[in-house]
């Protein structure tokens, strides 16, 4: 069935106008702006959308069986051209939202060498593992070639990909730019771009890589532009690269309390170590954020001894790392992610139902990106959110920006309370040993010389391939199952 819409290509969308969306208590919302061309209606059915039998025949296989609101929205004027800036609380689908039209409008075209044809910029490497697992299957049934290029990884393995025609790029910022500075790459030839979390960017300091590759895409593409959250530093973005876009708005906080319990839990200084320590000895999964590396790498290891199978997940760690601590939460050898504000984007993991800020975190922005990792893809979740005196009145604050009424308990660490809000338990006190990533196990094998003066005994790739073969496949792939249709 074919949808059509009458594009203008020609017009900018008009500057923001004060009084129009939702601006948060601090300020930091910009007013939406008004599309001038109307938009196509929402569809009910993914068959109702002019996209490849092949493309709906895989969705059916992947057992994504109805598009979630934003895909519904958003779908029928993607696919017809238009540009998009949508918005939606993280899990709720907008991997899919920009990845089906993406590559239902790439079907049938093959890329040159080093210049792909369409573009997914995303914050940080989690993300764009994320983006590009989501969409394999989907590339694959189309004959697509994805690349993925971030930081951390064989920066020549990367250029090869792009080297062999990749029509599908999905990429963070500073390693695209390398790779085209090295000639790697060229974007002219890319017709769609998609700025995944363009307001993370933005805070992590990449808007200035971010413009300057805008500014290299061919003139007229089609600009998808989707994230949780939308401030004024995505604003010059929205006036200068979206052409009348079909705005789609889904408050995010307000998505967020229909699916999620929220707690604050009020403890006391002395007590807080042994709250945390049996939240983490629960039955079942849970991400814990905590502001820096050093402290997650502390909490890790004193859960360890106690016997709570924990593992640290933050910046500090080599790509490799990361990769293999996911890896083994989501199968479920480790049970607690004790994370910095690197796994608050771009991480899905099935079946999460608590997500507990021990350190509270710095604005309501962070705060809705952390709680999101749990009540994804309709799925419902508790976040608890941990506050020591001093705390109490900045927390207060942060929640009244994000838009949420918590539930406010004071606890101690043993009381029946604290068990019936998060599963909390003692631990077994048997201290537990995780088999460390191989890049920790076989330090020889970076290329670094051994004491003994001697070659390294193993290679690098052999234990590499071996940790990927150990990484989740079919069974733990979060794309499988009716959820599958949140990423």
């Amino acid at each position: 069935m074919n949808r059509t819409a009458r594009t203008n290509t020609n017009k900018r969308a008009p500057r923001s106008r004060p009084g129009r969306g939702r601006p948060a208590a601090s300020g930091g919302e910009f007013a939406l702006p008004v599309t001038v061309t109307p938009a196509l209606p929402p569809v009910e059915d993914f068959a109702e959308l002019d996209m490849p039998e092949r493309l709906l025949a895989t969705l059916g296989t992947e057992g994504v069986t109805a598009p979630f609101p934003i895909q519904a929205a958003t779908l029928p004027n993607s696919l017809a051209g238009r540009d998009v800036l949508g918005r939606g609380r993280t899990g709720s689908g907008k991997t899919l939202a920009f990845g089906l039209a993406l590559l239902a409008r790439t079907a049938g075209q093959r890329a040159e060498p080093r210049q792909p044809l369409a573009l997914v910029l995303v914050p940080t490497r989690e993300l764009a593992q994320q983006v590009t697992d989501a969409l394999t299957p989907y590339a694959r049934a189309l004959r697509l070639r994805l690349a993925t290029v971030v930081g951390g990884l064989s920066i020549g393995r990367q250029a090869s990909a792009l080297r062999g025609g990749a029509e599908v790029v999905v990429a963070t910022p500073g390693r695209l730019k390398d790779l085209i500075d090295r000639g790697d790459c060229r974007l002219d030839r890319v017709a769609i771009t998609v700025l995944d979390e363009a307001d993370q960017m933005a805070d992590m300091g990449f808007m200035p890589q971010v413009t300057a590759l805008l500014d290299q895409v061919r003139p007229g593409g089609q600009r998808l532009l989707f994230s949780a959250t939308l401030d004024r530093n995505v604003d010059r973005l929205v006036r200068n690269y979206l052409h009348d876009p079909v705005v789609h708005s889904v408050d995010p906080s307000a998505g967020a309390v229909t699916t999620m319990d929220h707690h604050v839990l009020h403890v006391e200084d002395e007590d807080k170590h042994a709250t945390t320590t049996e939240i983490a000895a629960r039955d079942g999964r849970v991400i814990m954020f905590l502001d820096t590396k050093h402290a997650a790498d502390r909490l890790a290891k004193k859960l360890l001894a106690v016997g709570v199978r924990a593992a640290a997940l933050h910046g500090g760690k080599s790509q490799n790392q990361r990769t293999r601590t996911l890896a083994q939460f989501k199968d479920g050898h480790v049970s607690v992610l004790v994370a910095t504000n690197v796994a608050a984007r771009g991480i899905h993991v099935d079946n999460l139902d608590l997500v507990v800020n021990v350190d509270p975190p710095g604005d309501h922005k962070d705060y809705l990106h952390r709680g999101g990792r749990t009540a994804r893809a309709g799925e419902s979740g508790t976040v608890v959110t941990l506050v020591l005196p001093h705390q109490r009145r900045e927390v207060s604050r942060l929640m009244a920006d994000a838009g949420i009424t918590p539930r406010t308990t004071r606890v101690r660490s043993g009381e029946a309370e604290l068990t019936r809000i998060t599963g909390a338990q003692a631990p077994s006190g048997v201290p537990v040993v995780l088999a460390p990533p191989a890049a920790e196990a076989r330090p020889a094998a970076e290329g670094r010389p051994s004491r003994t003066g001697s070659a390294p005994r193993a290679r690098r790739g052999r234990p590499a391939q071996q940790g990927r073969r150990r990484a989740p496949s079919k069974g733990a792939n979060p794309s499988r199952g009716a959820k599958g249709n949140g990423r």
